[in-house]
């Protein structure tokens, strides 16, 4: 304990130099904000081209708090501190979205997934359908489904792609082409009787019919693709991992069937067989991996699931933007989100900054006069960090002093609940004990619960691009589809688009080297 204090008071004392020394002069200050207003000025020559791409990053889970402690995480990273930029904040326009649903203060991801891809707010727990939907009631569903962007621009021509690193039947992802009462139902063994007999169909069952042509479909969850105790392909000794489905249809086989002749659809589960495909001959692309059992930091291993930090440096494919449009749930979002719930900070902010790293390779490969990129997330989570802690205190770190009321140190990132929450002893856990850097240290939380919740605040949206300068301000979630749709000239909203505006254009494949860089690596 002697020593913890002693590091405890070095780092108070040290805090003075830790300040760069260009920092210590006020005209450094001047200079940069001087920069940042000529900056400012040019943004007043609005970019209001018809964007030909449209690319949304979510991240899930991704608070702002979240979005403040990766920008630290990836300074620290790369030998900077606060001062460093994720490549969202380069993004010239930024707003705030109202994440609740229309009957939850703090929402779940179904009912957000529904305002941030379908325009219109939802009951939490349901996902493509409007408020008149009641959870879990099949009956109150039909004549309330509402479409998403994604379907606006199949319906405008263009090619579109959904990659997530969760389960693609996922809420976040799958309220992109599916209408449900209940984000659960997977596949129908999670359906009750009432609901099959209802008429009503499960969420694997519609990304294969609803909307047969989609181009691009990458992420998890394959299980619920395939026959009950069917054995899965890589895992074929789990009982777990075996298929779902009470129909005895194999969902792969029918979404490689509903293909055009003449079209070639390729279907792939490992990386292996994502890296071996001639994708310039290969029309639709369906990818089922990402175990949820695999560790954290193993999800990046060579010869491992789709998703690979290795390809960034292994693949450089030809970039050709034809008219595309990818929602993109989550490159690391999902697992940003997962993070949290389990009071792993240390997973959900890595995963942040992966998710980043996505974002700078899109920026890069793609130009602002026709392509509008948006960044946000679903909602927040009850993290945050503090404790006065000084200039490049390590993120992960302790604060720079002990509680006053029951004289023990904590770290500077806490959770308002979760699973962090320990009595030792009739006392709170001195954290001084464990191992608080390690991957899987859950953060301390102020009540106790198995998994952590959302939190209730705004999420940041971020925009570059043609209309970027629409999404501004404070915004009720369900509008930045719409601010979207208007910038591409898809959906219903369309006045303002002159008769060239939005041609048809069909997928060109070397457009997948782009695809898969981003969000596979």
């Amino acid at each position: 304990m002697k020593a913890l204090l002693i590091l405890l008071l070095l780092a108070q004392l040290c805090s003075a130099s830790l300040v760069p020394e260009r920092e210590k002069d006020p005209e450094y200050w001047r200079r940069q904000a001087q920069e940042t207003l000529r900056n400012a000025l040019r943004l007043q020559r609005l970019n209001q081209n018809v964007a030909k791409n449209l690319i949304l990053f979510l991240g899930d889970g991704m608070g702002v708090s979240t979005v403040t402690a990766a920008r630290i995480l990836k300074g620290q990273l790369h030998g900077q501190g606060e001062e460093s930029l994720l490549e969202m904040d380069k993004f010239p326009f930024v707003a705030l979205a109202k994440t609740y649903n229309t009957n939850a203060q703090v929402p779940d991801s179904a009912g957000t997934a529904t305002a941030y891809l379908c325009g219109v707010k939802a009951n939490e727990g349901t996902l493509g359908v409007s408020a008149g939907v009641t959870r879990d009631r099949c009956n109150t569903t039909k004549g309330q489904e509402v479409t998403s962007i994604l379907r606006w621009a199949k319906e405008a021509g263009k090619a579109v792609g959904i990659v997530t690193t969760t389960r693609v039947t996922h809420a976040t992802p799958s309220a992109a082409y599916a209408h449900s009462a209940n984000r659960d139902w997977y596949s129908d063994g999670e359906m009750p009787p009432d609901a099959l007999e209802g008429g009503c169909k499960d969420i694997a069952r519609q990304l294969v019919e609803n909307i047969p042509d989609i181009e691009v479909i990458l992420g998890g969850g394959r299980k619920y693709m395939y026959p009950r105790n069917v054995s899965d392909v890589e895992y074929p000794h789990e009982e777990k991992q075996r298929g779902t489905r009470l129909d005895g249809r194999n969902l792969v086989q029918a979404w490689r069937e509903a293909k055009p002749r003449g079209k070639v659809a390729e279907y792939v589960w490992h990386r292996r067989g994502l890296l071996a495909l001639n994708l310039t001959r290969v029309d639709f692309l369906l990818g089922e991996s990402l175990h949820p059992r695999v560790p954290w930091h193993q999800l990046g291993a060579l010869g491992g699931p789709l998703s690979c930090p290795g390809l960034l440096g292994q693949l450089q494919w030809p970039v050709t933007l034809q008219g595309m449009v990818v929602a993109c749930p989550g490159h690391a979002g999902g697992r940003i989100d997962h993070g949290h719930h389990e009071g792993k900070a240390k997973q959900a902010l890595h995963e942040a900054v992966e998710l980043d790293r996505a974002i700078g390779l899109a920026t890069r490969l793609t130009s602002t006069q026709d392509t509008l990129s948006v960044v946000t997330a679903d909602h927040s989570h009850v993290f945050t960090f503090g404790g006065y802690t000084p200039r490049g205190n390590p993120i992960f770190g302790l604060a720079p002093m002990q509680s006053d009321v029951d004289r023990k140190p904590f770290t500077s990132i806490l959770y308002g609940n979760g699973p962090g929450y320990k009595i030792v002893a009739g006392e709170r856990e001195n954290v001084s004990a464990v191992d608080f850097a390690h991957a899987d240290y859950q953060a301390q939380s102020a009540v106790p619960l198995r998994q952590e919740t959302h939190g209730g605040e705004d999420v940041a949206v971020f925009a570059r691009g043609p209309m970027a300068h629409l999404l501004h301000g404070v915004h009720e979630q369900n509008y930045i589809p719409h601010a979207m749709a208007y910038a591409a000239c898809i959906g219903s909203n369309r006045g303002h688009c002159n008769a060239g505006a939005r041609p048809a254009t069909p997928l060109l494949l070397p457009f997948l080297g782009l695809l898969l860089l981003l969000l596979l690596c």
